[in-house]
């Protein structure tokens, strides 16, 4: 059995990472980069947990459509500090274009977009244009998203509320959330308004529609979600000196005296003065050394969403956008996936179905069933195309639940245990659960292990304003 002291030669402080998804990579990078010599462990064969990649045949699959907006400062800079900026650009501008086949011929394409006048006039000309809705709705749309302006996001009261509630009481009609409401809102939190925070709500079209005229520029990889949090990754990583082991699951952490930390993997002790744990809440909790929480069974009170993704292969090309979102059918949001692939003939979409409790335990064969003919609905040049391939990927807990009564249930980077510190999209972001959340909860643990330590945090200062 081998050990990791707590200092090295030099006298450097160390710590251990426990878990290598996007918050754990991002607290191990920040640590790197002050001076602290780190080990990162992921139990999974790869970085990047749940924004993965994997091959299937010829193709390399995300395991689901991943996107940014240009608000998400945290992601940005860690697509930055992984030298993947370019791999992964934002629209010059919003546009979302909206497909509805039960409008009136003429009526059936719709978009989302802005302008460059300021907020909230950016989003006018959209609006008002906006064919999903009637004049009446999109004048109330209006007035709601200035109540929602209006908001206090640090009232705690907020994350009581239901959203779909507080819609429906500021003359939001069942259309215009369909249309509007929930075609960002189950993207973004992965519920609909009747199941979501107000709290959570709020921060999403405050920060996104409401705070800037370009924050709602989307981002999406044009290159394999692996290539980015695992390949660079694992380079940024290295180039910064961090040891990361693979495959390596952790059974045990406690204190071993003198404040510092002992973290138990098979056949191997690491010691180390600073232990961030960056797992899935579940695993968090079934980790936790005694008094690390005062509540630690809140942590399983955290529910879950699913999403479920699924993939075509068609032998030609049938959709010359490079996404769209549906209204009035299953289909939600539909991907070009083809040049991302690698696939050389034909096209590949993908369809990405947020929260999917009714249809995440069906099989492929109704899947199939279901969504081939929608497909041929919305777009006219998949009828009569070959399907050379249709599968199907599923993350029962792809997020936690963005219910009402979350916010207490989340905690922050600290424990009651010195040295020991939470990161993951779950914890106290303000955000709900993307990888935005993911990467700021990553570097506010390591915020806050850095100050503990007495380290340098200058390389943070200015991005934790942001992402605070």
């Amino acid at each position: 059995m081998s050990e990791v002291a707590s200092s090295d030669d030099s006298g450097r402080a160390t710590a251990v990472v426990i878990g290598g998804g996007l918050a754990g990579t991002t607290a191990a990078l920040a640590l790197a980069d002050a001076g602290v010599r780190v080990t990162l462990l992921e139990s999974r064969p790869r970085l990047g947990g749940l924004a993965f990649s994997f091959q299937r045949g010829e193709l390399t699959v995300d395991n689901g459509q991943h996107v940014f907006l240009r608000c998400c400062t945290a992601y940005r800079w860690f697509l930055d500090r992984v030298d993947a900026t370019g791999l992964a650009p934002l629209q010059d501008r919003l546009d979302v274009p909206v497909l509805d086949l039960e409008a009136p011929p003429g009526r059936r394409l719709g978009r989302i977009g802005r302008t460059a006048l300021p907020v909230p006039l950016h989003l006018a000309r959209s609006l008002a244009t906006y064919p999903h809705l009637s004049l009446a709705e999109r004048a109330r749309v209006g007035r709601a998203a200035l109540a929602l302006k209006g908001l206090d996001l640090t009232d705690p009261a907020l994350d009581a509320q239901n959203f779909g509630d507080w819609l429906a009481a500021h003359g939001q009609s069942r259309r215009a959330v369909e249309a509007l409401w929930d075609l960002v809102g189950v993207a973004t939190l992965n519920a609909v308004a009747q199941d979501s925070s107000l709290g959570l709500a709020a921060m999403v079209f405050k920060t996104g529609l409401l705070s800037d005229p370009g924050a709602a520029d989307i981002g999406w990889a044009r290159v394999p979600l692996g290539e980015l949090h695992d390949t660079l990754a694992r380079k940024a990583l290295d180039s910064a000196g961090v040891r990361t082991e693979i495959r390596t699951r952790v059974t045990s952490v406690s204190p071993y005296g003198n404040g510092r930390w002992s973290v138990q993997v098979p056949g191997e002790r690491l010691e180390a003065d600073t232990v961030v744990l960056a797992v899935p809440q579940r695993e968090a909790h079934g980790l936790l050394p005694e008094g690390a929480l005062d509540a630690p069974e809140r942590l399983l009170d955290i529910g879950t969403a699913p999403i479920l993704n699924v993939h075509v292969v068609y032998d030609r090309t049938v959709m010359t956008a490079p996404f769209f979102a549906a209204l009035g059918s299953p289909v939600q949001w539909v991907f070009d996936r083809t040049e991302a692939s690698g696939l050389r003939e034909g096209q590949y979409l993908a369809l990405s179905q947020s929260a999917a409790q009714d249809e995440i335990d069906e099989p492929v064969a109704v899947l199939r069933e279901r969504y081939l003919p929608e497909l041929e609905r919305l777009l006219p040049g998949a009828r009569g195309a070959g399907v050379k391939d249709f599968f199907v990927t599923r993350e029962r807990t792809a997020t936690f639940a963005p219910a009402p009564g979350v916010g207490r249930l989340r905690p922050g980077a600290r424990t009651r245990a010195p040295g020991l510190y939470l990161a993951g999209a779950w914890t106290a972001t303000g955000w709900p659960a993307t990888m935005e959340s993911a990467v700021r909860s990553g570097v506010g643990a390591a915020d806050a292990a850095l100050s503990a330590l007495g380290r340098p945090r200058d390389h943070l200062l200015g991005l934790f304003e942001e992402a605070a």
